[in-house]
């Protein structure tokens, strides 16, 4: 692991931290001494989170990311208690079984808002903040093996997720041209065991089938690697990570 004492006291906002690699994620930024926060739409849960965090280094904003005005007010929020966003983890993101040639357009129109224009707007609105933050900061999207191939049945989530690798690729391009020091980088998981496939297929035994074909990534083991990212110098950009179970064939 490298530095992360760079990140000491500087502020990051973790987008779905109420379970899963958000949960685990918001927890271990906390651990390293930042101050993180942490929006979702099941407040509960953040009440649980924020006990759980030492020192009230966590902090939840409860928030429905397909609401534009929802995430303006949480930023808001953070710029007056914190002086804005020097990480952002894009972790929100969901996935339904929905087919092009029968899937529900609810479904479909719920991955592209939460998966794609969601992330593009906390995006815009945390560079704000790190571009008056002397232009440094780390944006880091949690994005997937389905961005990299299309698994049968899931053509419009995996649409989602290329679409987050050409945001990624299009942003680093940008801050290049613009001649920023904030960095990118993209995080696509294989299998992890968490609520995904439960939510993705309707059913609990259909994600037991899931996770029990071999040994999955933990949600803490996909933390190691956000926070491998995050402790590069500043001149190192990892910028593209895939990370799949070992004996995860595609």
């Amino acid at each position: 692991m490298g530095d992360m004492k760079q990140w000491h006291n500087r502020v990051a906002l973790v987008t779905g931290a109420s379970s899963g690699i958000g949960r685990a994620v918001a927890l271990r930024l906390a651990s390293e001494g930042m101050r993180v926060f942490g929006c979702a739409r099941r407040g509960e849960r953040l009440d649980e989170l924020q006990r759980q965090a030492a020192d009230g280094a966590f902090v939840g904003l409860q928030a429905d990311l397909r609401d534009e005005a929802d995430i303006a007010k949480m930023f808001a929020t953070i710029r007056e208690q914190a002086s804005g966003v020097d990480v952002l983890i894009n972790n929100a993101g969901l996935g339904y079984l929905a087919p092009l040639m029968d899937g529900d357009p609810a479904a479909w129109r719920e991955m592209l808002e939460v998966n794609v224009l969601a992330l593009c707007i906390c995006t815009r609105e945390a560079l704000t903040d790190m571009r008056g933050h002397g232009d440094t900061g780390h944006v880091i999207h949690i994005s997937s093996m389905s961005g990299h191939r299309v698994p049968a049945g899931s053509g419009v989530y995996s649409a989602t997720k290329y679409a987050v690798r050409s945001l990624t690729e299009g942003l680093r391009q940008e801050l290049r041209a613009a001649g920023s020091a904030i960095r990118v980088t993209a995080i696509s998981p294989g299998f992890v065991e968490t609520e995904f496939a439960a939510n993705y297929h309707g059913d609990e035994q259909a994600a037991e089938r899931t996770y029990s074909q071999y040994p999955c990534i933990q949600a803490d083991e996909l933390a190691d690697a956000v926070l491998y990212a995050l402790s590069q110098p500043p001149h190192v950009e990892l910028h593209d990570v895939l990370l799949r179970p070992t004996q995860q064939r595609s």
